[in-house]
């Protein structure tokens, strides 16, 4: 019979939770506790582990008690920290589930999706627990630890997806840079993914799992010469998530702290160390932690627009609109990805589509970065959108048309497939210009001005409008970043 011990550990207790070991022979143990409202965002398990072990296993549960409404539940995340210890950079990092699973196991061979295979050293190990929220009641929970000992066997060396895929040239590329499989809280494998990318229409896609990277190394056989997949991390903390987007495979970006602490800057750097962008996602969801509160000086582009469209993402289309006018410098661009986690959620829906030289891990995030680039609902939608002044003066999205203050500026929109949508054109005052596609969705919309008149100019197209009662427009089909003028 498998040996147990059990202890309670109080309020008090719960920021400083004393350590498990397996003494006499034992290979599991229990631990119950409870956590009180107010408890701080990680809490460490030291586990001591002995020589010898091959095997390392953790299961955990936790109470759930009713609530009134309006009231946060109990929700309890977990993950794993090695001998390395748990000093921010990751160091130790072995894994992350976050409250998709209620067990995970590590061996030098293999270990639960989420999680890094390794060997399981002698040392003390750290389990995070992460109560997102806390109920009044307090959180009560369970976890059990078990070991296996045995041979420690090989750890594969992983593959990571090539930098490049066979591209077209300079060429526009359709790509979906926010998805989950079930590395992380997804349902989908990254086989499922890479198939319903292709379905989609898709050049590229990023992988993007909670707080880990440990899929970067899961897509061998799922790339090809259609398909290049970048490797990434949607950083999860409490008071906002961004998506490492294109990241050297392998780079792992910590999360465990806040706006307040002052630490972001030093995690963006990172993210760009590794070749990547910083991309903070949905800034203004509703869920806990969700929305965006670390400001965008570090950003290097903005998702706009997470999956279907919803007034969140109305409020986000508004809010980025808002920095344009001070596009004389430095501007952010805006993005577009499905963020989908299980079905019904739709690969690709929407996806952001970038000017780039080929279809090289490189020349995607150039394209993304200096905003040569729209989002659309699906790949039945593309857009081509300029403008032009005179003396043969040209410029596309993404692009600053250098003409006189007072010279005649002609802006021009092509679209296909988006019947029953109409065009407008959006400025630093507003949308001053709008035009109803044919029936067949396919055609185009021009407008004239000046730069003395619009500092920017970028095109949205939408949807009928529904319950007038709302006042809002119709939901995007598609829109452009802009096009400066002057």
């Amino acid at each position: 019979m498998l040996g147990r011990r059990e202890f309670v550990a109080g309020a008090a207790g719960a920021f400083a939770l004393p350590g498990v070991g397996f003494t006499g022979g034992r290979s599991e143990v229990v631990v119950r506790g409870t956590l009180p409202p107010g408890s701080p965002d990680y809490v460490y398990l030291p586990v001591e582990v002995p020589p010898g072990v091959r095997e390392l296993r953790v299961s955990y549960a936790y109470d759930r008690p009713a609530v009134p409404a309006g009231t946060q539940g109990n929700a309890l995340d977990i993950g794993i920290f090695d001998e390395r210890g748990t000093g921010l950079g990751g160091r130790g990092f072995r894994g992350w589930s976050g409250g998709a699973r209620s067990e995970f196991f590590l061996r030098a061979d293999a270990a639960t999706p989420g999680y890094l295979p390794g060997p399981v050293r002698a040392g003390t190990w750290h389990l995070v627990l992460g109560p997102y929220t806390v109920a009044p009641q307090g959180l009560a929970y369970t976890v059990t630890v078990g070991i296996e000992h045995g041979p420690a066997g090989v750890t594969p060396r992983p593959v990571y997806p090539p930098q490049r895929a066979r591209g077209r040239g300079r060429a526009w590329y359709r790509g979906d840079c926010h998805l989950h499989s079930v590395y992380s809280d997804g349902r989908r494998t990254p086989a499922e993914i890479a198939a319903a990318a292709r379905a989609a229409g898709l050049d590229f896609i990023n992988t993007s799992e909670h707080n880990t990277h440990a899929a970067h190394g899961a897509w061998e056989g799922l790339w090809g010469e259609d398909l290049l997949v970048l490797t990434g991390e949607e950083v999860t903390t409490r008071t906002g998530h961004v998506v490492a987007l294109g990241t050297d495979p392998g780079t792992f970006v910590d999360w465990r702290y806040r706006a307040r602490d002052n630490r972001f800057g030093h995690y963006a750097r990172e993210i760009r160390r590794a070749g990547g962008l910083v991309v903070p996602a949905h800034p203004h969801a509703t869920c806990v932690g969700c929305s965006w509160r670390f400001g965008f000086a570090e950003a290097d582009a903005v998702e706009v627009w997470n999956g279907p469209w919803t007034p969140d993402d109305e409020v986000a289309l508004a809010d980025w609109d808002a920095t344009l006018s001070a596009g004389r410098g430095r501007w952010i661009p805006a993005m577009g990805s499905s963020d989908a986690h299980r079905e019904p959620q739709r690969v690709g829906e929407p996806q952001t589509v970038v000017l780039a030289d080929d279809l090289t891990r490189e020349a995607v995030l150039d394209g993304l970065r200096a905003g040569r680039s729209y989002v659309a609902e699906s790949s039945a939608v593309s857009l081509a959108f300029s403008a032009a002044g005179g003396r043969g003066a040209h410029a596309g999205i993404g692009g600053r048309l250098r003409v006189a203050p007072d010279a005649p500026v002609a802006v021009r929109l092509e679209v296909t497939g988006a019947p029953g949508c109409t065009v407008r054109f959006v400025t630093d005052q507003g949308v001053l210009h709008t035009a109803a596609l044919p029936a067949s969705g396919t055609g185009g919309a021009e407008w004239t001005t000046t730069p003395a008149y619009a500092a920017y100019v970028r095109a949205e197209v939408r949807h009928p409008a529904g319950a007038p009662v709302t006042g809002l427009p119709g939901a995007l089909a598609a829109f452009t970043n802009p096009v400066f003028l002057g």
